[in-house]
């Protein structure tokens, strides 16, 4: 009887970024519990890597080519899950870009503003303006968005990604209250360090160098993706019906311990920290 609390059979989901890293991770762990995923991002090649997975564990999946700055590509996302599946129960907003200018914030250009804002931000509105319309109509729905560490603090390295994913916790609460007697409920998953890897640019990550960012974790190691998978469950579940506009840090105890100091500065120019 409990455990049907957290069942999400035959529910539908669509998770951003959800062919690598912790989207993949999130998808999975949705398709396992039963739910039909439709993955999205720019690069087809890692959805569809991530597409045959879900269908091997029988689920249905479906990859969408999207870019989540554009909200015509939002849109068309959305429309064709619902042309496919009939309705979307779960939306992820997953997709990020961690990069890392050379620059203080005060000197970061206007290109690296926008880009850092429009996928980081704007998108994660695009895609949850979108599906929240159709949850809306079906009556009910479940919304997560993904921040980070960096949205509680200063930290110097990547201070558009801070920014914009600080704004997406207080998007959570807006599209909470917004949408509460609606039956659509909102809340944020905010990640502290994890062994995930993606290209940014040309540049690949060090994965070595960053597992050594587990000293600065109150547990002793940065998180394996295979963990956020059931706290995203659980904001998708019936076991959250009651919960709505809420942050949950997933950090090893890293806010309530301690945290890099501002100024260090991780091993390469580009880094997905989610």
């Amino acid at each position: 009887m409990m455990m049907e609390k957290f069942a999400v059979k035959d529910k539908v989901a669509i998770v951003t970024g959800g062919g690598t890293g912790l989207g993949r991770a999130m998808s999975l762990s949705l398709a396992e519990a039963g739910a039909h995923v439709v993955l999205a991002a720019r690069r087809l090649g890692p959805l569809e890597e991530t597409m045959a997975e879900i269908e091997r564990l029988g689920r249905k999946s479906l990859a969408v080519s999207t870019d989540v700055t554009r909200s015509d590509h939002v849109n068309h996302l959305v429309e064709t899950t619902v042309k496919e599946f009939g309705r979307v129960d779960i939306l992820i907003n997953n997709a990020g870009v961690g990069k890392n200018p050379d620059a203080p914030v005060y000197e970061i250009s206007d290109e690296d503003w926008r880009a850092g804002i429009d996928v980081d931000l704007s998108g994660a509105f695009y895609c949850s303006r979108a599906a929240a319309r159709e949850m809306v109509k079906q009556g009910g729905g479940k919304i997560i968005n993904i921040s980070t560490m960096s949205a509680l603090t200063g930290f110097a390295q990547t201070p558009v990604y801070g920014i914009a994913k600080a704004g997406m916790i207080n998007m959570t609460r807006l599209f909470a209250v917004a949408l509460a007697k609606k039956k659509v409920l909102v809340n944020c998953i905010v990640c502290g360090f994890f062994r995930t890897a993606a290209s940014m640019g040309e540049q690949q990550t060090d994965m070595d160098e960053v597992k050594k960012m587990g000293r600065f974790v109150s547990i002793g190691r940065i998180g394996e993706p295979s963990e956020m998978g059931p706290l995203a469950l659980l904001l998708a579940s019936p076991a959250s019906d009651y919960i709505t506009g809420q942050n949950f840090i997933i950090d090893g105890g890293t806010q309530a311990g301690r945290f890099a100091p501002s100024t260090f500065v991780l091993p390469t120019k580009e880094v997905e920290e989610l």
